[in-house]
């Protein structure tokens, strides 16, 4: 994909502190949403059909303030399965590649559910955080996974059993997000402290670190699926883009494509690639969710619906729609061609602060 290349960002590395506040779930009060009308696009949201898929073949979960999980039928709109999560809130969630396992993020704990069973009680629970985690993940294939917390820690998991972890990585403030590189070999964080650390996992050591704003917090780090674009959102509602080696097996050198000034004076909560590398999504403070063209970096269109802060947001796979979670105790399926809000998910009673879906296809052999 041709790209043109902006003018670079002033001041990489900025010698300045900045103070920031940390931004919180807003008053979790549950604000009614009127659902939207039916729109027959609807019904072709995630109609692709293959003998090799797992029932459901979408898998579409939220969580949040209420200390449930929720699983949705996309195109209804209706709840079908509710799982209790007592211990905590609900950060962060995340669907294995096989769609066999959704991992859910509290305090401090990571519970392991069953996505295709009627079992409402994790079958695993990592332990070993000292705090909130805030990031989870999956690798490509499964069998392990990552984290992060609020005590300071980047941790790695075996994904089918429940002992601890396996690595730990101290990034020395709040991880706030952590991102795998698709080389897999590679994590970066971002903390509050405003780093960005890469963690090189054959050499078992932080092998980058990159600062954009010093004393800004980095609220999320999205890696490009091809390995070409690092983007990082931050506390005062920017978004740094660098450009890495295509296709290269460790990630030495970043360059400075862009400062996007995505939300002024708000904060970015979620910024993500789309799988294609075409668009970026970023959601915010201000309530609204924004979808950038990477080819420039201009504004293709906002989203507006939400009456309050806008967590997170995932994209299907062709990154045609997109799946927002907000304070407002929705979430909410976007096309992003239209901008159109064509589904609202309701029954939340608090803040809706996650969300995950995963309507890839899963290869025989692994599914």
């Amino acid at each position: 994909m041709s790209r043109s290349i902006p003018q670079k960002f002033d001041s990489i590395f900025r010698t300045t502190t900045t103070t920031t506040k940390t931004p919180r779930v807003e008053d979790e009060e549950r604000v009614k949403v009127e659902r939207c009308s039916v729109n027959e696009r609807c019904a072709r949201v995630f109609t692709r059909i293959s003998k090799k898929m797992p029932n459901p073949f979408v898998v579409l979960a939220t969580a949040g303030y209420d200390h449930t999980i929720r699983f949705w039928e996309a195109t209804r709109g209706v709840c079908y399965r509710t799982l209790q999560h007592q211990d905590s809130q609900v950060n962060k969630l995340e669907i294995s590649p096989d769609k066999q396992i959704l991992a859910a993020a509290g305090n401090p704990t990571i519970k392991i559910f069953e996505v295709n069973a009627s079992n409402p009680s994790p079958i695993l629970t990592h332990e070993g955080h000292q705090g909130n985690v805030t990031a989870i993940g999956f690798e490509r294939d499964g069998r392990w996974m990552y984290s992060g917390s609020d005590d300071g820690t980047v941790k790695l998991w075996d994904a089918r059993q429940g002992s601890r972890h396996t690595r730990e990585y101290e990034s020395r403030a709040a991880v706030t997000t952590v991102a795998l590189h698709p080389n897999g070999a590679e994590l970066l964080s971002g903390d509050a402290n405003g780093n960005i650390r890469v963690w090189d996992l054959t050499m078992n050591a932080c092998s980058c670190e990159l600062v954009p704003e010093v004393g800004v917090a980095v609220r999320s780090v999205s890696v490009a699926s091809d390995g070409s674009l690092v983007v990082a959102g931050n506390s005062t509602g920017t978004c740094y883009v660098w450009r890495l080696q295509k296709d290269a097996k460790t990630t030495a050198h970043f360059e400075p494509l862009h400062k996007l000034r995505a939300h002024p004076d708000e904060y970015v909560l979620k910024c993500l690639i789309s799988p294609d590398v075409r668009s970026l999504a970023t959601t915010s403070s201000d309530k609204t969710v924004k979808l950038w063209n990477l080819d420039g970096l201009g504004l293709e269109r906002t989203l507006k619906g939400h009456s309050r802060w806008v967590w997170d947001c995932v994209f299907s796979v062709d990154a045609a729609y997109l799946v927002t979670a907000s304070s407002d105790g929705s979430a909410r399926l976007w096309d992003c061609s239209s901008g159109e809000a064509i589904r609202v998910y309701n029954g939340h009673h608090k803040a809706v602060v996650c969300c995950a879906l995963n309507d890839s296809a899963v290869d025989a052999a692994t599914g």
